[in-house]
């Protein structure tokens, strides 16, 4: 019978183990919940009025509006006109809450029909593997995620598509970059101030269903 040496012992288990593991590589990105109120407070003030708070210089057709919503319509269900960067949030009797928006450049915006399968608060954010094989330099200093708060990509707020069971990795979220809305500026997801879309994720459910509409290049085309 061979004897095993200590020698034997540490040779062998570096065929089957690595070297101690840095704290970070096992750290998941996190939100702290002691601080949502804090930073809510941040970015909707206690005197917050939606129809004419605008300290990010807005075109004013962008800050939310109560309108007539057409017939048939819904409620509890999201449209969003991305010609006009619009998003609708149709209410009970006929009306619809409507939020100025930035959508996703060129190809990368996504028109469908989703389901809203998932909503969060000062969500945590990694971007996708595809984000970070197109634009390295941008992406690839956050794939280990970033923590919730006001400076993370998906701001104060985020609803989930999905089709069916599948998470589309694309979202309806508050950005940190309050100047994109009325723009083309996402790698896919739908932009929203952060006070706005506090607003919306108060008043929507989930199971209800998210329109995409076409761009106006797709409709050119």
């Amino acid at each position: 019978m061979t004897k095993l040496t200590r020698r034997h012992f540490v040779a062998g288990t570096a065929f089957l183990f690595s070297g101690p593991i840095a704290p970070s590589a096992l750290a998941a990105p996190v939100s702290d919940r002691s601080q949502w109120d804090v930073w809510d407070a941040q970015v909707r003030p206690a005197d917050y009025d939606p129809t004419t708070y605008n300290p990010w210089g807005l075109h004013p057709r962008f800050l939310p509006v109560r309108v007539e919503a057409k017939d048939g319509l819904t409620p509890g269900d999201i449209h969003v006109d991305a010609v006009a960067r619009y998003l609708y949030h149709v209410e009970e009797g006929g009306t619809a809450m409507r939020y100025g928006v930035a959508i996703a450049k060129g190809s990368l915006y996504e028109p469908g029909t989703y389901s809203l399968r998932r909503k969060a608060k000062w969500p945590t954010w990694r971007p996708t593997d595809a984000m970070i094989k197109r634009e390295p330099h941008k992406y690839a200093k956050d794939a280990d995620g970033v923590d919730g708060g006001p400076r993370n990509p998906l701001g104060s707020r985020a609803l989930y598509l999905y089709v069916g069971n599948r998470d589309t990795y694309l979202r309806i979220h508050g950005t940190p970059l309050p100047r994109s809305i009325g723009g083309r500026a996402s790698s896919g997801c739908v932009r929203m101030i952060m006070a706005h879309i506090i607003d919306l994720y108060d008043n929507t459910e989930t199971g209800k269903t998210v329109y995409l509409y076409p761009p106006e290049d797709a409709i050119g085309a």
